[in-house]
């Protein structure tokens, strides 16, 4: 279990370093545009997976599942929902305002992907290297 909170808080801290340092990069070297989208992109999927991993944090206490059951559940899916919908509408405006470059939002939704991506290859490689020895 400590692995794998290890991991989440792993994923969770670069996906605010990407952000970081893709915005910044995205500021120097490509057109406002493109960078806001990068910047708006990384906000909205690094908020969504912080808000995720507190609903899925609380939803694991001891004292909340035996207290509320199976309801505890109807109440994630809701909450995912949610999120969802408030996610997809703030793309949605931000692409029909033409108020980001649509590669550049995309550049951004990405980085939640290449957290897990890198948190992969170093699990991987902890795993191959652990066993090698």
């Amino acid at each position: 279990m400590q692995d794998i909170q290890k991991t989440v808080n792993f994923v969770t801290t670069s996906n605010w370093l990407l952000l970081f340092f893709g915005g910044m990069i995205g500021l120097m070297i490509t057109p406002m545009k493109f960078a806001l989208g990068i910047i708006l992109g990384g906000l909205i999927v690094a908020i969504n997976f912080h808000l995720l991993k507190n609903t899925l944090e609380n939803m694991f206490q001891p004292k909340v599942v035996s207290e509320r059951g199976r309801s505890i559940v109807s109440n994630v899916l809701v909450k995912y929902y949610i999120r969802f919908a408030i996610s997809g509408g703030a793309i949605f405006l931000l692409i029909s305002k033409h108020i980001v470059h649509p590669l550049g939002l995309l550049a951004g939704l990405s980085m939640v992907v290449a957290s897990m991506f890198m948190a992969t290859v170093i699990e991987l490689t902890r795993l191959f290297f652990k066993e090698a020895v």
